[in-house]
């Protein structure tokens, strides 16, 4: 990884992406380095692999390579990126890093990349289908690309709102011991959804949709009789929503609307062994013309690199 020989202003641009590529204090170096036990020193323009085989020292290098290339776009790649980047690699060899850099979706001023092929996958389904089923674990960013979608189709005035429901149901916590009003108790269920909606989108401009109801953020109870025309729907927390409750969300869909429904089988928090409707109804819709089903794993978590471990350890006890 050189900087060319060319003129002086660009060989600086070539040497400053270089840089950005390591983030903070290298911290990006690091990462590759630790992920694939190597020792990467900058000497110059140049990196030093010591101790490296060919095979790591090139995959190595396509990482940093990607990594500077994004720099050189102006965005400022972190350890997340370099980390994501190389369990890529590790996964799919062959993969072309450039098809995983692009921007995804059309979203102003925010750039929304995959980090995994199932990612990958996920958002082409939701953009090709009418309904869309995101099962996993925890951390795999489906509620976060569903919500991505649906503001990309909202700036493309492919639909006219966005409804994004969540059930309320409590984890070892109840609704009564909760302060305030109705719209308080239910707040902590749907702060993820606020969450993903105040990094897409400015402050500012998700209260001025929301005032005019052009984004609406509620309970799944308060869906019930609703015929949702026109609009991008979000069932997240699918797991926590029974059968009947499941039935009557993906019979509100009116013309022109789109829906995905994310959820991570094994974490129900439904009382008393009640069953809950998310795998039923993927397993009774795939099959259907306009429905896609996409199904992540503990290799597609892309929070912290314990969030996998953690998963997979669990996943483990079950199978004993």
């Amino acid at each position: 990884m050189k900087a060319r020989k060319n003129n002086g202003g660009e060989a600086r641009a070539d040497l400053e992406a270089l840089r950005e590529s390591f983030g903070p204090a290298s911290a990006n170096l690091r990462t590759v380095a630790r992920l694939w036990g190597l020792a990467i020193g900058p000497r110059g323009h140049e990196l030093i692999f010591k101790e490296a085989d060919g095979g790591r020292e090139r995959a190595a290098r396509r990482v940093l390579a990607a990594l500077g290339r994004l720099a050189a776009e102006g965005a400022r790649p972190g350890e997340w990126e370099a980390e994501c980047l190389v369990n890529l690699v590790l996964r799919h060899p062959e993969a072309e890093l450039d098809d995983y850099l692009k921007p995804l979706l059309a979203i102003p001023n925010r750039r929304v990349t995959a980090r995994t092929e199932t990612q990958r996958r996920y958002v082409e389904a939701m953009s090709e289908h009418d309904l869309v089923f995101g099962l996993g674990p925890a951390g795999t960013g489906k509620t976060y690309l569903a919500v991505a979608a649906a503001v990309a189709n909202l700036a493309e005035e492919k639909v006219s709102r966005i409804i994004i429901t969540r059930p309320a149901v409590e984890a070892g916590e109840k609704l009564g011991f909760l302060p305030g009003d109705l719209a308080e108790k239910i707040n902590p269920y749907l702060r993820p959804i606020h969450d993903a909606l105040d990094d897409l989108l400015s402050y500012e401009k998700y209260l001025k949709l929301a005032e005019r109801r052009i984004i609406e953020v509620a309970p799944l109870a308060f869906m019930r009789g609703r015929t949702l025309t026109g609009a991008f729907v979000i069932l997240d927390e699918a797991q926590n929503a029974t059968r009947e409750q499941m039935k009557m969300f993906l019979t509100r869909l009116g013309p022109g609307a789109r829906a995905v429904v994310t959820g991570d089988p094994s974490q129900s928090d439904l009382p008393g062994g009640e069953a809950a409707g998310l795998n039923e109804a993927a397993g009774l819709l795939e099959d259907i013309e306009g429905v896609a089903v996409c199904r992540f794993t503990s290799a597609d978590v892309i929070r912290h690199r314990l969030v996998r471990s953690i998963i997979e350890a669990y996943d483990r006890r079950a199978r004993t």
